[in-house]
């Protein structure tokens, strides 16, 4: 009886191990990686030669920010396309929480650069640096908001074939 009892016992052992090593794979394949700071940003998509995807966002407040990450960016083909197409942003504007004054002061200086004046916002856009005078310059591509009208449970559709859209006319690096 003990020999079945310890058999069974490393056999769960085994299935659990198995089970929690593919659940790690899936989370880290099927995974988004929000950055926060523009110039770090900035670094990994020159390196990977993928525009920024800049999402304006009241995290803590905002309900249709709420629903666009969980209408969008939570489904699995805005992960898979996010992964393949672009470097993500958040630049954040919570009511709630704290952000750092460097934060701060980098998310209100995009927000009017770019004039965002409601929420969520997305921005595409590339970025290059001015060697004469150490400037950041903004190459936008275009912007989108929530993907309204789109068929209930389907809102990444309409969002994704715009962001294609603007992909396809945007100036590449």
């Amino acid at each position: 009886m003990k020999k079945l009892t310890l058999i069974l016992i490393l056999l769960l052992s085994n299935f659990i191990f198995i089970a929690q090593k593919k659940a790690g794979k899936a989370l880290k394949k099927d995974s988004l990686v929000w950055h926060t700071d523009l110039v770090k940003t900035n670094e990994i998509s020159i390196k990977t030669k993928k525009p920024i995807f800049a999402f304006f966002t009241g995290s803590d407040w905002c309900g249709w920010c709420i629903k666009l990450q969980k209408d969008v960016f939570a489904k699995p083909e805005f992960v898979k396309w996010a992964n393949k197409n672009v470097t993500l942003i958040e630049l954040d504007f919570p009511r709630a929480k704290q952000l750092s004054p460097e934060l701060q002061q980098q998310n209100n200086s995009l927000q009017q650069t770019f004039g965002v004046s409601g929420f969520p916002t997305v921005w595409i856009f590339n970025m290059t640096k001015d060697s004469a005078t150490q400037k950041y310059n903004i190459i936008p591509f275009g912007s989108l908001g929530y993907p309204v009208g789109s068929v209930p449970g389907k809102e990444q559709i309409r969002f994704l074939r715009n962001a294609d859209s603007i992909m396809k006319h945007g100036v590449k690096k």
